[in-house]
């Protein structure tokens, strides 16, 4: 038999889910097939109740939220659920969307989610593009690109300190072995290439050591 399947999610900020507990009832889900996560971020990923609704659907079964924030905070996720739940046959219906409701199984609420689903990639796609431009930036300043930070060796610090020796900018030379002018000086000074009074710049902070 085809079924109206309710899902509701309440954050930890929110005091009652009374509010989207009574839309969606209004709308014809049973109260036996009604879900409700209590406490449950959008971001996290264990929410179990939203599992339970998932595996109770049925195709021909229509899964019902009130707005369509409930089911996550990442547009790329929400897309990507709803195309699931098309593949196995389930239709999706937001009783609040721009202030309408929408049922993808109308020709506007599908036309809706296709347009959606193609500004979630747009969105997808300028965030993967500024992650990049940043990379680029950061590797061009010579600076530290995250993670584990590169270990110098003390034959680096004896080479860097040749090529200043011979008239290299510092700065350049440290950027070249990947390590801020500060961690040379104090790791040349500690090697006893440089007197201790040398290189005030140590005040800078310092790169990977």
């Amino acid at each position: 038999m085809i079924k109206l399947i309710g899902y509701a999610r309440i954050s930890v900020r929110q005091q009652a889910a009374d509010g989207q507990r009574a839309e969606l009832l209004a709308a014809g889900v049973r109260r036996d097939d009604l879900y409700i996560d209590e406490g449950s971020s959008g971001a996290r990923a264990g929410r179990p109740q939203l599992d339970l609704a998932l595996t109770a659907l049925e195709p021909g079964d229509t899964f019902v939220i009130a707005t369509l924030d409930r089911l996550g905070q990442s547009t790329q996720n929400v897309i990507a659920l709803a195309e699931r739940l098309s593949g196995r046959g389930v239709e999706l219906r937001v009783l609040d969307l721009g202030g309408g409701e929408v049922d993808t199984a109308t020709p506007t609420g599908a036309m809706l989610f296709t347009v959606m689903a193609a500004l979630g990639q747009m969105e997808h796609d300028i965030k993967r593009e500024r992650v990049l431009d940043s990379i680029d930036r950061r590797r061009k300043a010579g600076k530290n690109l995250g993670g584990r930070p590169r270990r110098i060796t003390n034959r680096q610090i004896r080479n860097a300190n040749k090529l200043i020796e011979a008239g290299e900018p510092t700065a350049q030379v440290a950027r070249d072995f990947g390590m801020s002018r500060a961690t040379f000086y104090r790791r040349a000074r500690a090697l006893g290439l440089m007197p201790d009074q040398a290189g005030d710049e140590t005040s800078e902070s310092e790169g990977a050591s």
